[in-house]
């Protein structure tokens, strides 16, 4: 009998310190009421102020901290050919609503992401580099 509640003391005892240990690792039993989602930022248009289409979010640059702090927005080019990537600062890009969609605008122009130096992913690297870095 006392085998028995030894048993089931270390029972309790593992599943307390498992969901102790699953708090630890950072496991969320409830969603944060803040925030957002990925989906809603990459590969989604941006427009400048006056709805004109400028670019796409192709990437997100996140810090070690987990926060993110740049966009790689692709301008330009037909189909792909002819694109650039630049970077912007992820706070710069506006989240509003539009047809029940969120809809990001950046304020600036299509001329401007062309003009700005642009970036390419080297895969080796795993990173984003200027695209006139040698390879």
């Amino acid at each position: 009998m006392r085998l028995k509640g030894l048993a089931g003391a270390a029972t309790l005892a593992l599943f307390i310190s498992g969901a102790a240990l699953a708090a630890e690792n950072g496991l969320l039993t409830t969603m944060p009421t803040s925030g957002t989602t990925v989906t809603n930022f990459y590969k989604q248009n941006v427009y400048d102020p006056q709805d004109n289409k400028i670019g796409e979010i192709t990437d997100l640059i996140v810090e070690n901290s987990g926060k993110i702090d740049a966009a790689m927005v692709g301008v330009g080019g037909f189909l792909g050919i002819g694109e650039k990537d630049v970077a912007v600062q992820f706070d710069a890009l506006k989240q509003t609503t539009k047809n029940n969609k969120v809809y990001l605008v950046l304020n600036t122009t299509k001329d401007a992401l062309k003009s700005a130096p642009g970036f390419k992913y080297d895969r080796s690297a795993g990173k984003w580099v200027p695209e006139n870095a040698p390879k």
